[in-house]
Order: structure tokens, then C-alpha cells, then sequence
């Protein structure tokens, strides 16, 4: 039986969500997904539709251990509010019968807020503790509020080219026990800075030694958000090289599993910029249908009765 899943109906237990995407993020393409091989990055197929709305595609979800795939379409607009809307596919892995359909906008958003909330967490320094959030729409909550279930957070930054999406960040945070403010009133950046907009030329040219960036504004061609100064004096860290709009060092995957070492001193500047993968899709989507599976098992037993 698939089940429709709406925004309203996507309930996660972050930290557990957390340790399950880092696991999948340190496979990688190294191991096993029963008879479908490796996890690999799967595809990304991007098509402009009209001069701002952007329709994609990513297929297909694998990870190991995960007896699913996904299958992601979804249009993109950032002159709308929620810039992304669609619809994830759950499909047994074994027989594709589907399984459930998601909304995708909140779990878009969740995937690339909790990715990029990871990214920050491990190559950030360790007493690494106030924070800039450039773009104050669904992603920037996201990693905020990702991070600050990862790590200690003692004050928050918010910036935004609409100064009333400020006002409104500062408020949600508070709602989360975080005090944000809103505006460069430091006149600097915090030591993790986390960024996620549309823009298509460089936000930030500069940060002090020792900053992390978390860039979730590279996703595709033409958008900008880092100088390419900024990247020049850098370790840039991406979630998969072949997708990746900018020069890599190494991967998250290869840090996970240690094959880098990833942040090598104090004063050292680090930069994630993950273009997300159809693989996260599927560890959140699936997260998200165990929980709902869980809640209501009259009405899943179906679809979790080889679960």
C-alpha cells in the first residue's frame, strides 16, 4: 500500500537521523546494496524549464542496508516561497513496488540543512562555537538547526538581502532556545559559517583563519556564492567529485573513512560545499517512513511487513 506522506507528516529523530546519514555518508560507493551494486552517487538530470524554474531529477536513490530507492522530481524556482516543490518516489528495492510519496520540499530541506550541518561539524574546529547563517530561508534553518544538535552554539548571526526573512529567523530561532541576530552587526563572520542562497555571484570573499564555510550555494551551474580567492586558501571538501561545481581536495567520504584527514591545523579555512545526493534522499525518506510506519502500523504493515 503507498502512502502519501505530506510536509506535515515528515517527523524525525535528528540525532539518530544524524549517526544514520553520517554511516551512509562514510559508505559511500564502497560497499553493497544487494542486487543493485554499489550506492554511488546516482544521477542528477537538470532541465530549464522557463527562465526561473528549473526541473530535476535524481535517481536513484541506494545506500546499504536500505531495502528502497528513491526516485526525486521536483522544480525549482528562488523567486518562490518554498523555492522547491515536488515529490520523492519510495520504491522496494526488490520488487519496485512503491512504497510511499513525500513531499520533497521539507525533506529537501532536512537532506541539504542536516548534510551541510555534518560538513560543519566535522571540519570546523572543535571549540567551534558561534555561527553566521547567510540566507535565511528553509536551508539556513535547516543547518542551524542541524548544528545545534550536533554541537554547542553561542550565538548566531543572520543575514539576508530581505531584512524581514532576518526578523523572521531570529524569531523561529528563539522558538528553538537559540539567540540569533539579525544583520552584519559584528562586522566579521563567526568561526562556522553556513550559507545557503541563490546567488550567482560571490557572497563572501574572505574569513578569518581557522573558519569553516558550509556552501550549499553551488548545487549547479552559474550559481556562486564563495570567491575564488576564498577557495584558492582553502581544504574544499565536497560530498561527491563528480558532481561537484567547484575544485575539490578531497570528499566527506574519504574523511569519514579516513583516507584524509580533513582540518589539519587550528588556522586552517575549510569549505563543504555539497551538491547533495539522490543517496541522502533515500536514508531521510526512508527515516522518515520507518517513523511513520512506527506511528500508525495498521496502516503500514503492508508496505513493512519484510521490514
Amino acid at each position: 500500500m503507498a502512502v502519501v506522506l505530506g510536509a506535515g507528516d515528515v517527523e524525525v529523530d535528528l540525532p539518530r537521523l544524524a549517526v544514520e546519514l553520517t554511516e551512509a555518508l562514510r559508505a559511500g560507493s564502497a560497499g553493497p546494496v544487494g542486487a543493485a551494486g554499489p550506492a554511488g552517487p546516482g544521477q542528477r538530470v537538470r532541465v530549464p524549464v522557463t527562465p526561473d524554474v528549473t526541473a530535476m531529477i535524481l535517481v536513484p536513490g541506494l545506500a546499504p542496508g536500505i531495502p528502497a530507492y528513491t526516485v526525486k522530481v521536483h522544480a525549482k524556482n528562488p523567486n518562490r516561497s518554498p523555492a522547491i516543490t515536488g515529490v520523492i518516489c519510495l520504491h522496494d528495492l526488490e520488487t519496485g513496488d512503491l512504497l510511499a510519496l513525500i513531499d520533497s520540499a521539507g525533506l529537501t530541506a532536512l537532506r541539504t540543512g542536516l548534510g551541510g550541518a555534518l560538513g560543519a561539524h566535522l571540519l570546523a574546529r572543535p571549540d567551534a562555537r558561534t555561527v553566521t547563517v547567510i540566507g535565511a530561508g528553509a536551508q539556513g534553518r535547516a543547518q542551524l538547526e542541524a548544528l545545534a544538535a550536533l554541537r554547542p552554539i553561542d550565538s548566531v548571526e543572520v543575514r539576508d538581502t530581505n531584512p524581514a526573512a532576518e526578523v523572521e529567523f531570529v524569531a523561529w530561532a528563539a522558538g528553538l532556545g537559540i539567540t540569533a541576530v539579525a544583520g552584519d552587526a559584528s562586522g566579521g563572520v563567526g568561526e562556522i559559517v553556513l550559507m545557503a542562497t541563490w546567488s550567482r555571484e560571490p557572497v563572501l570573499h574572505r574569513v578569518p583563519p581557522g573558519t569553516h564555510v558550509t556552501s550549499l550555494g553551488a548545487d549547479e551551474p552559474g550559481k556562486a556564492e564563495l570567491a575564488p580567492e576564498l577557495l584558492a586558501g582553502a581544504l574544499v571538501v565536497v560530498d561527491d567529485a563528480g558532481l561537484a561545481h567547484v575544485a575539490a581536495d578531497t570528499t566527506i567520504g574519504a574523511v569519514l573513512r579516513g583516507e584524509h584527514a580533513g582540518r589539519s591545523s587550528a588556522d586552517q579555512v575549510t569549505v563543504y560545499s555539497p551538491a547533495g545526493l539522490p543517496m541522502q534522499d533515500l536514508v531521510i525518506a526512508w527515516h522518515v517512513y520507518r517513523n511513520a510506519c512506527r506511528k500508525s502500523p495498521a496502516v503500514f504493515d503492508v508496505g513493512m511487513s519484510r521490514r
